[in-house]
């Protein structure tokens, strides 16, 4: 004996979002034709609602199969793209890719950044490791010796007379000071932890692919002065107690005692 049991797919919550969703983009569709017939014959209106209508249209052509460079995320921002993580918590993430470079020797006064900079168009990492020195060596004045990277710059081909770059698991032509050093890669996680949690990493408020840029510097500038701060309040409450120490008379120290 055995039961056929027929399984109801028309129920379950994606097959509900789907259908949702179709309805918004029919929604869509006809809030697009009805602007388009009001608007014919004003040139002035059509240059208003051109670029709206031109990301309404692209969105509804495009297929969730889609890849690339054309595949429309964000009406407000459309320079936002899909970045595979490979993450089990978070397999994607959408925004533009940003690049960061850090001091690897720990300093008295924390892990300072050195260089950020926007990717747009979620480039391959390799391909931006040689920007990214240009600008630390441009702001530094100093010529990168050792680049320390994780595994997804592989292949960058920016070697030079002078520079070495190690990859994270590299095991030929590692030294005991270079693996002290590639430990300490690690240690670049928790600023960009912070910086999207204190800096506004994690959400950029401005507009475009300019204010991407802009929001990525401003938040490498951000955690610098922020330990700086932290470091200067250190710094001012040693000075505090050494002149409190050194300033106190014995008189009152005698006057106290007698009193209590």
């Amino acid at each position: 004996m055995f039961t056929i049991e027929r399984i109801d797919r028309s129920s379950s919550p994606e097959c509900a979002a789907e259908a949702r969703v179709r309805k918004l983009r029919t929604w869509l569709g006809r809030l697009a034709r009805d602007i388009t017939r009001k608007i014919a014959g004003n040139a002035e209106a059509k240059a208003t609602f051109a670029e709206t209508l031109g990301l309404i249209n692209r969105l509804l052509r495009q297929k969730r199969s889609d890849r690339g460079a054309d595949k429309l995320y964000s009406l407000h921002a459309p320079e936002v793209e899909c970045i595979g993580k490979g993450k089990a918590r978070t397999r994607f993430e959408f925004g533009v890719k940003v690049s960061i470079a850090t001091t690897n020797a720990a300093a008295p006064g924390g892990q300072f950044v050195l260089g950020m900079q926007s990717r747009p168009g979620n480039p391959y990492e390799g391909h931006t490791l040689a920007g990214q020195i240009e600008q630390v060596e441009r702001i530094t004045g100093v010529a990168v010796a050792r680049a320390y990277v994780d595994r997804g710059y592989r292949g960058h081909s920016v070697e030079a007379e002078g520079r070495r770059i190690f990859i994270s698991r590299q095991k030929r032509g590692i030294t005991p000071t270079i693996r002290r050093e590639l430990r300490r890669r690690t240690a670049i996680e928790p600023v960009i932890g912070h910086m999207k949690t204190d800096g506004h990493l994690g959400r950029n408020f401005l507009l475009g692919v300019d204010g991407d840029a802009i929001n990525a510097v401003l938040a490498g500038v951000g955690h610098n002065l922020r330990l700086l701060r932290r470091w200067l309040i250190r710094l001012l409450c040693a000075l505090v107690a050494w002149l409190s120490a050194t300033n106190r008379s014995p008189s009152l120290g005698f006057a106290h005692r007698q009193i209590t």
